[in-house]
This record gives C-alpha cells, sequence and structure tokens, in this order.
C-alpha cells in the first residue's frame, strides 16, 4: 500500500512541523490497519530567507518521527518554493484479509474516535497570534503522536468492521464518507466529542477556510438537533492535521475494543452509533 501527504506548517518550531508532518504521512497507512516500511521526503522551501538549521531541524523532527514508527527513510525530492511544504510517500504492508477501509460500517456499530478534535481551529488562532505556544501543547502532542498504537489495538480487536482517519474533511466529512459508502445514517453525540484545550472558545474568530469548506458541502447531508451550540457545531467542520481514527465496531465487541485502545494509552471515546439510514449522512445530536 502506498500514500503521500505534506502540508505547509501549522506551528512556528520547526523540528515539531516535521514531526508533525511524519505522524500524519503515516496516518493513512494506520488507518487501513497497515505497517508502515519506508519513506520518501516531499519538501518545498524557498531559495532565500530561510536559515539552513531551520530547514535541517524539519528533516530531523520528521526523521526522528519515522524512527519512532520503525520506518526506514529511503531518500526523497525537494524544490524551490516560496512557500514551505514538507511530508512524506510512505509504503506499507497490510493483510490483505484485514484490509480496514472507510466502506462496510454496519447498522448498530460502535463509533469510536481515538484522538480530541480542534487542531484546525488552534493552528489558525496560533497562524494569526491569538494562541500563544504555550497554549497549544495539548493541540501539538495530539498531531505529533502517531496512530500507531490505536492502529495495533483496533488490529487486534474483533467486531471492527471499518476504519478512517480524521484529517482534512473533518468529523463530519470523514464520518459523511463513511455513511455514503455503508448506506447508513451515523449518529454523533456531540456531547461525547473530546475537544482540544481552547478549541472551542476559539473557534469563532478563528474558522479556518477549510472549516467553512466543510460545512457547506458536507452540511448538505447533516441534520443537526435543534438548539445545538454554534460553536460546537462548527469544530464537527474543523478540518484536521494528523486526526485520530474513527473506527465502527460491533455492537458486542465495543467494550473490548475501547478498553485495548485504553490498555495501548489511546485516549479513546465513544462518540455515537451507525444506524440504518433515515435520509441524511449524519445525524448530530
Amino acid at each position: 500500500m502506498q500514500t503521500v501527504d505534506f502540508f505547509t506548517p501549522v506551528v512556528d518550531d520547526p523540528y515539531l512541523y516535521g514531526q508533525i508532518a511524519a505522524a500524519n504521512a503515516l496516518s493513512d497507512v494506520y488507518a487501513m490497519g497497515g505497517r508502515p516500511l519506508t519513506a520518501l521526503a516531499i519538501a518545498g522551501f524557498p531559495k532565500k530567507g530561510l536559515d539552513r538549521q531551520v530547514i535541517a531541524a524539519v528533516f530531523r523532527g520528521g526523521f526522528d518521527k519515522l524512527a519512532e514508527a520503525g520506518v526506514a527513510l529511503l531518500g526523497g525530492h525537494t524544490v524551490q518554493d516560496p512557500e514551505i511544504k514538507f511530508g512524506y510517500a510512505v509504503t506499507g504492508a497490510i493483510d490483505p484479509a484485514r484490509v480496514l477501509q472507510n466502506t462496510g460500517a454496519r447498522a448498530g456499530d460502535r463509533i469510536l474516535l481515538t484522538k480530541p478534535i480542534g487542531t484546525g481551529v488552534i493552528a489558525t488562532a496560533l497562524k494569526f497570534g491569538r494562541l500563544a505556544a504555550a497554549e497549544a501543547t495539548q493541540a501539538i502532542e495530539s498531531m505529533r503522536t502517531l496512530n500507531r498504537a490505536a492502529a495495533e489495538a483496533l488490529g487486534r480487536a474483533p467486531g471492527v468492521h471499518s476504519c478512517t482517519d480524521i484529517t482534512g474533511f473533518g468529523l463530519v466529512g470523514h464520518a459523511s464518507e463513511v455513511a455514503a459508502a455503508s448506506a447508513l445514517t451515523i449518529r454523533i453525540d456531540t456531547a461525547r466529542v473530546p475537544l482540544l484545550d481552547h478549541a472551542r472558545s476559539l473557534v469563532a474568530a478563528n474558522r479556518a477556510g477549510g472549516l467553512l469548506a466543510n460545512r457547506d458541502y458536507f452540511g448538505r447531508q447533516v441534520r443537526a438537533a435543534a438548539g445545538l451550540d454554534a460553536d460546537l457545531l462548527d469544530l464537527m467542520y474543523d478540518p484536521q492535521t494528523s486526526g485520530g481514527l474513527l473506527a465502527f465496531v460491533a455492537e458486542a465487541h465495543g467494550d473490548a475494543a475501547l478498553a485495548a485502545l485504553h490498555a495501548a494509552g489511546v485516549p479513546a471515546v465513544a462518540v455515537g452509533r451507525a444506524l440504518a439510514s433515515t435520509g441524511v449522512l449524519v445525524e448530530l445530536a
């Protein structure tokens, strides 16, 4: 299996940026139940005005995260670009008899989310100086955390029907994709969705462009409960960087899967259920 992902900086610290980019690039492999093996770096840096030590720190951060994942860096390609970009193309291996996809969820499945959401709002606030770096510690730690432990715990658990990672389309967008592919409705209990520190208080003034685009595109197939808090609703569409896994597990095995995730140190939460289609893709309660 192969995947590729790269993006512009979401934090000022170049080493942390490299780590986040690597964790994000590896996530698709983990979401499918695979094991990443090798990576090729993809980078763009401006010709002038950027200290070489900054570039070195980005690569070092990425390399250290790959090493943590047991992934060999084989090389890569760098181009001149006025806007910094960094990421990886990743090759992994997977058991063809146990491929997890964003299809195949079943009515009655419990829905487990392995990381809190809000990275888009936090990154936007950092970009415009509305949040100090020291206040974004939880978000940065979440983004730089591999989905490896979560994937391995789910790989050992019975009854896992579907899995995807939460990235640019936000929680609602990626849930909508699973619902459409599985001919279901996904009901999310918004009060149970874990949020990053400061995300709720910052969302009104720090809606990323991706949040608005996600809401415009996916909102047409969403039914939100009357009186649902507007800020909380917006966070359901917030685009994530290196977000968590969204797993769909048979009801009979839901508690065991959640316990396995917790035993692996993953702060997973049950956030909803898959239902027979009600005429919309996602219901937000």
